[in-house]
């Protein structure tokens, strides 16, 4: 299975990509082409919502989601990696997520399998319920089919990250995909 993991933090090496980093070894021990998008290192625009795609593309904007929309619709799973800030998903990846528009109909047509990755700091029961009810809607809007979630609470730096189970939870995950 053809992977794209979606990175989407502005720390290289922080909580979220250790996460991501942890799955990605899974899914290649498991035998699947892995390709890493940071979307928090490359060139995107917010969305100008000026309708001239006419949600099937192109943009008229010329920056990095033009690789990223290939890599997406080349892709059999999507993995949407970000570190929780205020209760949602980082500007980056709310950033790629609006950018969808320019091909939503390519998206909801395909049913691309997704699974979402959080790291966070707080640990409070409450702490992921936005951001879970955000990445289940935008699953149930598009037709991806969630293959699950991490939402790694207490993760505020690597270091706290590392004792947590959160890391080989997302190795096992990269493990089962697809088996």
């Amino acid at each position: 299975m053809k992977i794209l993991v979606i990175e989407s933090s502005p720390h290289k090496h922080g909580s979220s990509n250790l996460l991501a980093a942890e799955f990605r070894r899974g899914a290649e021990e498991a035998g699947h082409d892995v390709t890493v998008f940071d979307a928090g290192h490359t060139k995107l625009n917010p969305c100008l919502g000026c309708g001239a795609c006419g949600m099937s593309g192109p943009c008229v904007q010329k920056d990095d989601m033009t690789v990223l929309r290939e890599q997406l619709l080349d892709s059999d799973m999507a993995v949407f990696v970000t570190p929780l800030y205020y209760f949602g998903f980082s500007a980056q990846l709310k950033t790629v997520i609006d950018r969808f528009y320019s091909f939503n109909g390519q998206l909801t047509e395909k049913g691309l399998k997704t699974a979402l990755i959080v790291a966070a700091w707080d640990s409070n029961s409450w702490t992921m319920q936005d951001v879970k009810t955000h990445y289940e809607t935008l699953c149930r809007y598009l037709n991806f089919q969630n293959q699950g979630e991490i939402l790694g609470v207490g993760c505020g730096t690597v270091q706290m990250t590392k004792r947590t189970r959160f890391p080989q939870e997302a190795y096992a995950m990269g493990k089962r995909i697809g088996g």
